[in-house]
């Protein structure tokens, strides 16, 4: 999914009137449901992405499949109709999401593992992270069997490799020296 800064200028201005209209968390819940709707349904992602469906078809069936979101997505969903860019609704609503959680001080945790991560290690692993960071952390677990054993861990801009696959190119390198 590619930001453009179109979805950045929405997404901001839909968190304006959410925070105006105290309805942050309701409408946050509309933008999650509406980005794993979309990411996980090609169908609704071609649909709303084509030009040759009238943008009359698209509020149509966005409001049937969206009936219970709150009004400021509802005026979301008709802004983007008379604009005629619903093409760029997920990325709207995925960054609605980081910038709710960046105005109360949540921070993602990519967390890339060789197989789906346990409530144990995520615990041991936030238990790490809050010895660095003072913000609250959410972890998004990635499985990757190309880094063999051990974790990759990024937040914001920092990545720590912790990563067998990271560990043999070391030593390669220090050997081919």
């Amino acid at each position: 999914m590619v930001m453009s800064r179109a979805a950045i200028r929405y997404a901001k201005a839909i968190l304006e009137t959410a925070v105006s209209s105290g309805n942050t968390i309701k409408v946050n819940d509309d933008m999650k449901s509406i980005v794993a709707s979309i990411s996980n349904s090609q169908e609704l992602s071609d649909f709303l992405s084509s030009p040759i469906i009238s943008s009359e078809l698209k509020m149509n069936a966005l409001s049937e499949v969206f009936a219970s979101v709150q009004a400021e997505t509802k005026m979301l969903f008709k802004l983007l109709q008379e604009n005629k860019r619903f093409g760029i609704l997920e990325p709207i609503a995925s960054q609605f999401n980081v910038l709710f959680d960046h105005m109360n001080g949540v921070e993602l945790a990519k967390v890339t593992t060789a197989f789906p991560i346990t409530a144990d290690l995520e615990g041991k692993v936030l238990a790490k992270i809050a010895t660095f960071s003072d913000k609250k952390i959410t972890i998004e677990n990635i499985v990757d069997p190309s880094i063999i054993g051990g974790f990759v861990l990024r937040i914001g801009d920092k990545q720590y490799n912790a990563s067998v696959a990271n560990r043999l190119q070391e030593l390669k390198r220090e050997l081919s020296n």
